[in-house]
């Protein structure tokens, strides 16, 4: 089977630990990881999540059945059984949110074993997702991503302290998610003279992002300052023992800075990239153009941060408007 085939032995491709299961499931599981990972490029953070979410449902069966989970089970799973298992995991605490991407990744799982000819079970595209609430980027004034992104004198010192600032400028100043700019390799690493990075982002989408100078400069003072030896194909930025950086660290970073800035608690690291994105909105920048910037693959995705806009979009609507 092409399945079996393509998943080998790429335990790595699977993240775990894993409850017992039979040969055949594992394999079939093995398959679908390796074909998220290599023909959809999705993020090691998706992987996990999606992971974590199969996991649950194959443990939770596996005590169902008082025995390893097969792929008979799976093929024997109705609609009456799988509302159990949400109900299992709703008594866990779990929020609509996790539940809607829980049902998105088994649905997701399930499509992939008919495409491939494993199985056939359609049960989870009749189970509803429930309903999540809507939300709103909440981004940084212009004032505050500004401090975030100073690192005044620490910067030039402790290269610790440039090195974050380098971060933080990553995400406002060019939109990127943590992830991809704690992807960079020294090679990558956009220093002085370059203009312009090729990113790639979810779903193994490429796009060219404008690097500010003032980013540029300070990643060169953070390169500077570091006491380790930067290869060209390692990660440019490095964690205290000299390792790749943790992104938790950019979290704690984060958080000290809300102490010391009186920042709101929504400022986080992913907020200054919804910063980014709603400054230059408010700021005269077309839609598309801003959806390109953040790679989103969907304009319907980027058009969240003009409901964040809505007094600028107001305003221009009562002074353009005929009639207004």
């Amino acid at each position: 089977m092409a399945a079996a085939a393509a998943a080998g032995v790429c335990s790595t491709d699977r993240p775990g630990p894993w409850p017992p299961m039979e040969p055949d499931l594992a394999c079939l599981i093995e398959g679908w990881f390796a074909s998220l990972s290599h023909d959809r490029g999705l993020a090691p953070a998706t992987l996990v999540a999606y992971g974590r979410d199969l996991r649950q449902m194959i443990e939770w069966l596996g005590e169902r059945v008082e025995r390893p989970a097969c792929r008979a089970d799976l093929e024997a799973l109705d609609a009456r059984t799988v509302r159990a298992f949400l109900a299992h995991r709703r008594r866990l605490g779990l929020e609509n949110r996790t539940m809607a991407r829980t049902l998105s990744a088994l649905r997701m799982f399930f499509r992939w074993l008919e495409e491939c000819g494993a199985l056939r079970n359609r049960t989870f595209t009749r189970i509803r997702s429930p309903k999540v609430p809507h939300s709103v980027p909440k981004p940084l004034t212009v004032e505050r991503a500004a401090a975030v992104v100073d690192g005044g004198m620490a910067a030039d010192l402790d290269w610790i302290a440039a090195r974050d600032t380098a971060v933080f400028l990553l995400l406002y100043g060019a939109g990127l998610r943590l992830s991809e700019a704690l992807g960079l390799t020294r090679r990558q690493a956009p220093t002085p003279g370059t203009d312009v990075l090729v990113i790639t982002g979810k779903g193994g989408k490429e796009r060219l992002v404008p690097i500010l100078p003032v980013t540029q400069q300070a990643v060169q003072r953070y390169i500077d300052l570091c006491p380790y030896p930067l290869e060209v194909s390692e990660a440019v930025f490095r964690g205290a023992k000299g390792g790749a950086l943790n992104p938790r660290l950019i979290q704690l970073a984060m958080e000290r800075l809300r102490d010391e800035l009186k920042l709101p608690e929504t400022a986080t690291p992913h907020a200054l990239r919804h910063s980014f994105a709603t400054h230059l909105l408010s700021s005269g920048a077309d839609l598309r153009q801003i959806q390109e910037l953040l790679g989103h693959a969907s304009l319907s995705t980027t058009q969240i941060y003009t409901e964040v806009d809505r007094d600028r979009l107001l305003a221009a609507h009562q002074a353009f408007h005929p009639r207004a």
